[in-house]
């Protein structure tokens, strides 16, 4: 296990760095940031070259990327052109996004898992179906509309819930934009699970545990769920920093100042240390993930072993 984890760490360097580049150099072809800085005026060639100066965009791009990644390992990932360290923007949006991503993934989990399995043992039946329907309805709903929707009906003329999450954004706020946030992957999930259920419920050693005589409760805890469930940890570790990159449209509609909105401001702004700071530790958050999940496979099956 130990040498296994080792070699995952060394293949996560390359994947980083490649990554890291790709984003600088995508964010660098957004346009000139120094134009974005001087709002709908054009900025006097002298403030101009100050400013690309200060910033350091008067250098080559492959210097400038050299220069900021030396910089990121010493915990400096550049200054805002609002002139806040990106660290500091990090600070208040990160707890924020991972509360949210956190609600979203509980109820990917519990909800989806638990649809997953009821309609898994009971597939051809009526609430397989209305299930099916059901998810499949979620899914081709776009997420801003279903957040839309959500937000008229609970916060404007129900008053069940805050239209906008306050500046603190307490976990009972988060709830209703977690669930909008999660509702096309818990859709996934459900259907994953229950497919997933559906075929090893016919599998040789379920059928032995039954034939066995063990308790049906047993049987699908300990023998069906857990070979079930390798997808679908898959799908979760890998969505979990898909979450949190693709926040921006539900932290939009209920005004939560989190990573999606950061970013928002930081692409509106043309502000390419902030996009790139923050992109490159929601990199490193998709690399700990798949590590996470990899070796969560030998805890649900074990007949994986890593040598």
């Amino acid at each position: 296990m130990g040498r296994y984890v080792i070699r995952r760490l060394l293949q996560m360097i390359p994947v980083f760095f490649g990554a890291t580049l790709l984003i600088f150099l995508m964010v660098h072809v957004m346009g000139d940031p120094v134009a974005g800085l001087c709002g709908d005026r054009r900025c006097d060639p002298a403030t101009a070259t100050r400013l690309k100066q200060e910033f350091g965009l008067d250098k080559p791009v492959g210097q400038q990327y050299l220069t900021y990644m030396g910089n990121v390992f010493v915990g400096d990932f550049g200054t805002a052109f609002n002139g806040q360290k990106v660290t500091e923007l990090m600070a208040a949006a990160f707890p924020v996004t991972i509360r949210l991503t956190l609600v979203a993934v509980v109820f990917e989990i519990v909800i989806g898992i638990s649809l997953g399995v009821l309609t898994g043992l009971r597939r051809g039946r009526p609430i397989d179906t209305g299930v099916l329907l059901l998810t499949l309805v979620v899914i081709s709903v776009p997420t801003f509309v279903t957040g839309l929707v959500l937000q008229l009906l609970l916060g404007v003329r129900w008053g069940v819930i805050r239209p906008s999450v306050s500046a603190e954004a307490p976990l009972d706020e988060l709830l209703v934009p977690g669930l909008v946030l999660a509702s096309v992957s818990l859709a996934y999930v459900t259907r994953l699970t229950r497919t997933s259920i559906a075929e090893n419920r016919r599998a040789d050693y379920v059928r032995t545990a039954v034939a066995k005589g063990l308790p049906r409760r047993r049987v699908i805890t300990r023998h069906l769920l857990r070979n079930s469930l390798i997808p679908v940890v898959t799908f979760i570790g890998t969505d979990v920093g898909a979450l949190m990159g693709g926040a921006i449209v539900t932290e939009r509609i209920f005004n939560i100042h989190g990573v999606g909105f950061q970013l928002y401001q930081g692409i509106l702004r043309q502000s390419t240390q902030t996009v790139v700071g923050f992109v490159t530790v929601l990199v490193l958050v998709f690399l700990l993930a798949n590590l996470i999940v990899d070796l969560l496979y030998a805890v649900l099956d074990p007949r994986i072993r890593y040598a």
